[in-house]
């Protein structure tokens, strides 16, 4: 690594492992989360995560997707090992989740209630384990290639000096068929190198942000399916010292899911959802321009139909060719999408999502 991304590793490891003790000393609303559309199950396994994990979790998003039973899951920089605790249950013992994080005193703290939750979830035997190791170097961690049905990350990768580095090591980790799911810090437009200088706002995962754009021309680089929007929440920079680093660049924490597909795509086809994914029995929102109700046809383009039949949500659909009457063989859909003027689209509507919080007691 050259000793810019030397420099700012060993940054952000002070900053996670000394500054940082719980959510109450984060300075700004981007490390936390707002995330308002939420199971019951994923709010019970996020309830029996122990104590001392949930107040050392800084995230800005909920990266917890559908159908993850049975599934090898790898989280990205990891922390104190919420998002893990959480998955480890939903996942159940036919599953397996490792995390991946740079910083000693977060993963002794992950690593200290291993066996607490493997207890508490009623597991013969530890389906979770964490790695030390950087994002952007995910096989020298001695991950391997091709052995994840999901990679996910929470308010990490805008910590990286190397971005491309990161999503291209979960591309090789992953599975064909395999998602990278993940919720992330977002600028509307270019900062300025004297934002990316602050070590604060780098360390809360503002000046560090990627302008939206970039993402969609970086996962085409690296080969993953256009970038789906998920969720996306405000948020808000208040304090003034911030504010004249910044100038008028605005943020929000998004939730993308990104798939490594096989080279030949299917056709165009009809798809009829079957309701039997855990909390979405009368609908699955895939993405926000993707809502499949139960039992209801409905024409997907060739991209979304590899997405669904080569993926681990092939048995939740019934797959129908195309017919004259269903009219479904339209052109692709075009997924890049401006979540600045979306956020807009939401607040015009009265369906504007909470903006994060910033202490563990709001979120």
């Amino acid at each position: 690594m050259t000793d810019v991304n030397n420099s700012i590793h060993d940054s952000v490891k002070d900053y996670y492992g000394k500054v940082l003790k719980t959510t109450d000393d984060l300075k700004t609303p981007a490390c936390s989360t707002g995330e308002s559309r939420m199971s019951q199950t994923v709010k019970k396994a996020l309830g029996e995560v122990h104590d001392e994990v949930t107040i050392k979790y800084y995230g800005c998003g909920l990266v917890i997707p559908e159908k993850v039973e049975g599934c090898r899951i790898l989280d990205l920089g990891s922390g104190s090992g919420r998002d893990c605790f959480a998955l480890s249950k939903l996942v159940g013992e036919d599953g397996y989740i490792v995390g991946l994080d740079m910083t000693d005193e977060q993963l002794t703290v992950a690593r200290k209630y291993i066996d607490y939750h493997t207890e508490k979830f009623g597991f013969k035997k530890a389906n979770v384990e964490f790695v030390k190791g950087y994002i952007e170097k995910i096989l020298e961690a001695g991950i391997k290639e091709n052995d994840f049905d999901c990679v996910i990350s929470n308010c990490v990768v805008n910590l990286s000096p190397d971005k491309k580095a990161v999503l291209s090591d979960a591309y090789k980790v992953l599975k064909v068929g395999g998602e990278l799911y993940f919720s992330d810090i977002y600028c509307d437009r270019d900062l300025p190198e004297s934002a990316r200088k602050h070590e604060v706002l780098w360390g809360e995962c503002v000046s560090g942000a990627l302008w939206w754009k970039e993402l969609y021309k970086l996962a085409e680089e690296i080969g993953f399916s256009q970038p789906r929007l998920v969720t996306v929440t405000p948020v808000p920079i208040e304090k003034e010292e911030f504010k004249k680093v910044l100038g008028d660049a605005k943020f929000v924490s998004v939730t993308y899911r990104l798939f490594k597909l096989p080279e030949k795509h299917e056709q165009a086809r009809q798809v009829i959802y079957n309701g039997d994914i855990t909390d979405h029995k009368s609908q699955l929102q895939f993405d926000v321009k993707h809502t499949f109700k139960t039992s209801d046809p409905v024409a997907v383009d060739g991209i979304l139909s590899t997405v669904l039949h080569c993926s681990r949500f092939k048995d939740e659909f019934d797959f129908q060719p195309c017919s004259a009457k269903s009219n479904c063989c339209a052109e692709k859909v075009d997924m890049e999408m401006d979540p600045f003027v979306y956020l807009n689209h939401l607040e015009s509507s009265g369906k504007l999502p909470t903006a994060a919080c910033c202490t563990s007691k709001c979120c």
